[in-house]
């Protein structure tokens, strides 16, 4: 396999360089291999015969040793099984890498700009204003001010207050659909390890860094299913058709459930929908391309969506002239955003376009707030 995020053409000095190395392209490898530990071994074995990595110093067996000491993999019957302490190693390993590989970074936090009631203290203060929480009063400053002014009463005055500023989070809620339709790795083109990539670290700087926030993910092929972040690693393409459909519905419900303002869905996809659930349990699949059915009831999805407020997003991995026409016409409908990302693209373009809009959305909801 090609192994297109490091430089492993020159072995590390350090041995515990070559130990994170290792490490790293575990983790990638991991996710490639849809989660077989064994496999995984197997072509990190290869990769290091292939490139001069082993040495007498550190050869396979003390890296497989090394995994099994930090308990990223046990030992079974079977072989070896990656153990959950090892599934966040995935996603903590995913999320550097890319944090890494981003031009100029993600530049800090998603807190609103302004300032105001918000739920985390700073340590600036300012004037006491009417409305302004009691508990944020800062009475040792109040009380300075009251020596300045009179330095033999301490009874505080209104133009004594000062308060602890504070700033606004916004929280999120995200539903990550994920296509899983044969084509995400068709023609010799691995569309699907850079789109789980994306989900394992958007799962971990969400739990990390955003933790008010809430991510679902929704695998969509045949037909669409919401998975925990457990199995997410373990998931793989299969024979799928699209079922774009059931996928926004299934995102659109999820959703509205949601305690948190800020709603949206990003869809990573490379191709045009070709299958519709009729009823309970009749599917219609239609492999040729534009079915007007199908399209339109994806459409009208769209448009419900856009009803509850939730944006789409669309992460375009191809250029299909049909895919294109109908992101288009989605995005219209729903009022939301689509862009080429290109394999190579996603990681970045996902995780910039996800912080902005956090941003963006956090501002106007302030704003909407403050108004009379």
């Amino acid at each position: 396999m090609q192994v297109s995020y490091f430089d492993i053409s020159r072995r590390p000095p350090d041995l515990q360089q070559r130990m994170d190395l290792f490490e790293r392209l575990f983790a990638q490898l991991l996710i490639h291999t849809d989660g077989d530990a064994d496999e995984a071994l197997e072509v990190l074995q290869q990769l290091g015969d292939r490139h001069r990595l082993f040495d007498e110093s550190l050869d396979f067996a003390s890296v497989v040793d090394a995994f099994e000491r930090h308990k990223l993999v046990m030992v079974t019957p079977d072989g070896h099984q990656l153990s959950a302490k090892g599934e966040g190693f995935v996603r903590r390993s995913t999320l550097e890498q890319i944090f890494s590989g981003l031009k100029g970074g993600l530049g800090g936090s998603h807190r609103t700009p302004r300032q105001g009631a918000g739920s985390e203290r700073l340590e600036e203060t300012r004037p006491w204003a009417f409305g302004d929480e009691l508990h944020a009063i800062d009475f040792q400053r109040s009380y300075l001010n009251a020596l300045r002014r009179d330095g033999s009463d301490l009874r505080l005055q209104e133009e004594d207050l000062e308060v602890f500023e504070s700033q606004h989070d916004t929280s999120m809620a995200t539903a990550l659909l994920l296509d899983i339709s044969h084509s995400m790795i068709l023609y010799g083109e691995d569309r699907i390890t850079p789109a789980k990539r994306v989900a394992l670290a958007l799962a971990e700087l969400i739990r990390t860094r955003y933790p008010k926030d809430a991510l679902h993910i929704i695998l969509f092929g045949d037909v669409a299913t919401e998975i925990t972040l457990q199995q997410l690693t373990y998931a793989g393409v299969g024979p799928y058709h699209t079922n774009t459909h059931m996928a926004l519905q299934m995102a659109r419900r999820i959703l509205s459930r949601k305690r948190q303002a800020n709603k949206q869905i990003f869809m990573i996809t490379d191709g045009k929908p070709t299958a519709l659930c009729r009823g309970s349990d009749q599917l219609y699949i239609n492999s040729s391309g534009f079915d007007r059915e199908i399209i339109n009831r994806t459409l009208s999805e769209a448009a419900e969506c856009r009803r509850h407020r939730i944006p789409i997003t669309t992460c375009m991995i191809a250029r299909d002239p049909y895919l294109v026409r109908f992101v288009e016409d989605l995005t219209r409908i729903n009022q939301g955003r689509a862009f080429y990302a290109g394999v190579d693209g996603l990681e970045e373009a996902v995780f910039v376009d996800f912080v902005a809009q956090r941003r963006r959305r956090g501002r106007k909801r302030k704003r909407a707030s403050s108004s009379p």
